[in-house]
């Protein structure tokens, strides 16, 4: 499953991620994943949680990051929840086309390997396509 939290700078993206983050350490039996650009939450996500700040591993295109996620995955079959923070911040392309591949290839990922991403992304929700608002909650 893949969940999209999508609104303009400002709207409580971040605020919201951070409460889902804390539910799913409460709640879910797996390990919960938290991926950042930089070290903004250090404070705000439970110690629980896996923190990764995306600045340390140069993580700046979307081949990257699913090697990156699924390096995470072979290295730890007990992960249930992966959460992306400022996603459009991490990589140099804002291409819709490559966003709606990225999260094709996600959504694909997660019923294969029994894990949840949650996304948050600096946009207009009004603009976007039918492609990426499939994944909004």
């Amino acid at each position: 499953m893949v969940k999209v939290i999508v609104g303009l700078k400002g709207s409580g993206k971040t605020k919201q991620l951070v409460e889902l983050v804390s539910k799913a350490v409460n709640e879910e039996s797996g390990d919960v994943i938290c991926i950042e650009k930089d070290k903004a939450l250090t404070f705000d996500i439970p110690y629980q949680a896996r923190l990764i700040y995306a600045s340390d591993y140069q993580i700046g295109t979307f081949e990257f990051m699913k090697g990156f996620i699924s390096g995470l995955r072979a290295g730890n079959y007990d992960i249930s929840h992966i959460f992306i923070d400022n996603f459009h911040k991490m990589f140099n392309s804002n291409a819709e086309d490559k966003v709606v591949d990225f999260l094709n290839w996600l959504d694909s990922f997660a019923d294969s390997e029994g894990i949840k991403f949650t996304i948050t992304m600096t946009a207009d929700p009004e603009t976007l396509g039918a492609d990426i608002k499939k994944y909004m909650a």
